[in-house]
């Protein structure tokens, strides 16, 4: 066999399918390894470019190939689909991963550390926290409406629910008895977030940047520490445009015959981190709206007598992303006089 200068390999749990090509663009490689015998495959081979598409696993099998000596790069599987020729399998995929690597324009993922790693299931595990948190919550209040016991809204309502059902003799003693195992599940639910929340803020207080991002209006400690966590480099960006885009808050381009047409958001990029700018920006506005807040700029107030709340709020953690970048690109801190000036640290 040819020494290959590029291998895509489509990725499973257990069966990874290769595909590589020669100098001469000429496949030489084409085939189905099980994970040891891969392993085994590339710590053999000589040094060569693999491209793999990102998901949860690629990292740290990107790292242990880089550590083979090869030159591991990483592929969006959106930036992937274009080049499957036909069909859909695990050989078409990997033939498609290999091509896609090929093209100068293509952007790659960065490959994360196990310590980026670390943090992002910080925010994950406080994230699927609060879900349980809000499955449980609901499932009190309807059991609870059945036996005609209506809380107010809110979470901080639940407990007060809880001990108006302990106390009231007119619901059935089994069903007081499961109502108490899932107040358990709750507070225990409790116990778990804040703790999780203690070590997010612990890791906050100790990142340099997400201390400074945190100074931006509408951000705060979890969207500075969502976005020091799950931004790439942002010298990877041309511009803070570019930033916003790649979060997925500038509008769908549909322009055709040198007619601009923008539509909606993309929703590209990470929902998670674009959800907290959004929610930032709706926080932000409102305290603007009761004429509480001093980050009332003009623009800002000229946007609310013509839009409705919700654009406003998604033009905002807009501006806010592309502040953000700023930030990051300079190592200044955000002005608190100013809504939309730096000043250098």
């Amino acid at each position: 066999m040819e020494k290959p200068i590029r291998i895509g390999i489509d990725t499973s749990k257990h069966v990874f399918q290769l595909h590589g090509v020669d100098a001469a663009e000429k496949p030489v490689l084409r085939r189905q390894l099980r994970r040891a015998d891969m392993l085994m495959f590339f710590e053999r081979l000589p040094p060569t470019s693999i491209a793999l598409e990102a998901c949860g696993a690629s990292h740290n099998l990107a790292r242990l190939l880089t550590s083979y000596g090869h030159e591991v790069k990483l592929i969006a599987p959106q930036l992937v689909k274009p080049y499957v020729k036909r069909g859909k399998n695990d050989a078409a995929d990997a033939e498609a991963i290999c091509e896609a690597m090929s093209r100068p324009t293509m952007r790659f993922v960065p490959i994360k550390t196990p310590q980026q790693q670390a943090a992002l299931m910080l925010i994950g595990v406080r994230d699927r926290l609060i879900q349980m948190r809000t499955q449980v919550a609901n499932s009190i209040r309807g059991y609870a409406a059945e036996f005609g016991l209506i809380a107010a809204k809110g979470i901080c309502r639940v407990e007060q629910l809880l001990d108006r059902i302990a106390l009231d003799r007119s619901v059935p003693a089994l069903a007081r008895t499961l109502f108490a195992t899932q107040g358990k599940i709750y507070r225990q639910l409790e116990e778990e977030i804040a703790e999780t929340e203690a070590q997010l803020a612990q890791w906050h207080r100790a990142d340099e940047r997400a201390r400074r991002l945190a100074g931006i209006p509408g951000v705060g400690p979890i969207g500075a520490s969502l976005l020091t966590m799950k931004s790439p480099a942002p010298e990877l960006f041309a511009s803070a445009r570019q930033f916003a885009a790649w979060i997925g808050l500038t509008p769908k381009d549909h322009s055709t015959g040198g007619k601009t047409r923008t539509g909606k958001i993309t929703r590209a990029g990470d929902e998670a981190l674009r959800s907290v700018l959004v929610a930032g920006a709706t926080a932000l506005l409102r305290h603007v709206r009761a004429g509480r807040s001093k980050h009332a700029s003009p623009w800002l107030l000229d946007m609310l007598k013509r839009k409705p709340p919700k654009l406003v709020a998604v033009a905002v953690a807009n501006k806010i992303a592309r502040i953000a970048w700023k930030l990051m690109v300079s190592g200044e801190r955000y002005h608190s006089r100013s809504t939309n000036q730096p000043v250098t640290a």
